[in-house]
């Protein structure tokens, strides 16, 4: 088993990008521009390696490979996404790594793109890119080009050697959990063992509602790949798990003016298996909840006129001030109950949340992670 950790170390180390290593500060799939790049390099990737993995690195500068970290991000809708872009489109796997020396809330993203031995293209127009493009690595850029001989295979075994030169052992395991325990004594951290040969680490802050246990800032780690499989310090998560399997409810905090509830978003059940590989099961299980249209004509109304004031750089109200912080959630909720409007104006207030105040467009980024698992289901 490779622990991506030191997989990583050895991308950067190896030497700069290439046909079947790419680099990047960091990657934005919520626009179409970041969109549509994204998927150029995957089809870059793919298709400069028919017959061994390739790899994008997520959090590291350019310059000097210094790794600076990204938010954690939730792959699990990342492969319809591809699926509904690209002909032939490989397997893609995003990974989420920590690194010790970086925040709690950041990690090093890794990309890993399967090899699938086809020519991938575009399936339809995104942003400036036709559909039909194909597109292939040159040194260290995706370019387009016409297919017309036989890609010639120089990379297997160099990745073969920086993939062997990564894989796990019980030292690294080892640390791995006392890194963990050591970290997160104050959210009560605990590991159990899968199948003899798994080691999952979590924690978080225990919450007894009635019958029900939860957990909020939740941190889960696959030690031998040295992954991060959940991260929040907003959620509430419901967790259980048997000899073979581990599984996450995760719940999210919606509704408009004084009143919210808790619902569920996700399902995700890890599954250990016997011959040393484990999957992962994601469902989407969230019920948008109803409001009438009324009461939300009149809530989108009003965020339409913070969000101009936010624009034209004029002083908010105190009451204003206060439904700023809902802003973005009730953007989401006008789009989930039928108003498509709402969903530009939503994209469309990132710099300005971002520039009013950092605690609040950390919860923008929530309500944008909330919509991209909903919009890509």
């Amino acid at each position: 088993m490779i622990n991506k950790r030191l997989l990583i170390k050895h991308l950067l180390a190896h030497n700069d990008e290439n046909s079947f290593y790419d680099k990047k500060r960091k990657i934005d799939i919520g626009y179409k521009e970041g969109k549509a790049k994204f998927l150029k390099h995957i089809c870059a990737l793919s298709n400069s390696n028919p017959k061994n993995n390739s790899y994008i690195v997520i959090g590291v500068q350019d310059e000097d490979n210094k790794i600076i970290g990204v938010d954690f991000f939730d792959d699990s809708k990342i492969q319809n996404l591809i699926n509904a872009y690209l002909a032939n489109p490989p397997i893609v796997q995003y990974e989420n790594i920590p690194f010790p020396h970086l925040p709690d809330d950041k990690v090093v993203g890794l990309v890993t793109i399967r090899p699938i031995d086809q020519i991938t293209s575009l399936r339809k127009n995104i942003w400036k890119y036709y559909g039909g493009s194909v597109f292939f690595r040159d040194g260290s850029m995706s370019m387009p080009k016409v297919f017309d001989v036989e890609i010639e295979d120089v990379n297997s075994k160099i990745v073969s050697a920086i993939e062997n030169h990564a894989q796990n052992n019980i030292k690294l395991t080892l640390d791995g959990v006392f890194d963990f325990m050591n970290k997160r004594q104050d959210f009560k951290p605990q590991y159990k063992v899968f199948k003899e040969y798994f080691v999952l680490c979590w924690s978080g802050d225990k919450k007894q509602i009635k019958d029900e246990t939860y957990f909020s800032r939740v941190d889960i780690e696959l030690i031998n790949e040295q992954v991060r499989l959940f991260y929040s310090t907003l959620d509430e998560v419901a967790i259980s798990y048997t000899e073979d399997s581990f599984k996450i409810i995760e719940y999210v905090r919606l509704g408009l003016y004084q009143s919210h509830n808790y619902h569920k978003l996700e399902e995700k059940t890890i599954h250990f298996n016997n011959n040393a590989n484990y999957s992962i099961d994601t469902n989407l299980i969230f019920e948008p909840p109803r409001f009438d249209k009324k009461v939300l004509h009149h809530i989108y109304n009003n965020n339409n006129a913070i969000l101009e004031k936010l624009e034209k750089n004029i002083s908010l109200t105190e009451h204003e001030i206060n439904d700023l912080q809902n802003l973005a959630a009730s953007y989401l909720i006008c789009y989930l109950n039928g108003f498509d409007e709402a969903l530009p104006k939503l994209e469309y207030a990132k710099p300005y949340i971002k520039k009013h105040d950092s605690s609040l467009y950390n919860s923008y980024k929530e309500t944008i992670r909330i919509l991209r698992k909903v919009k890509y289901s």
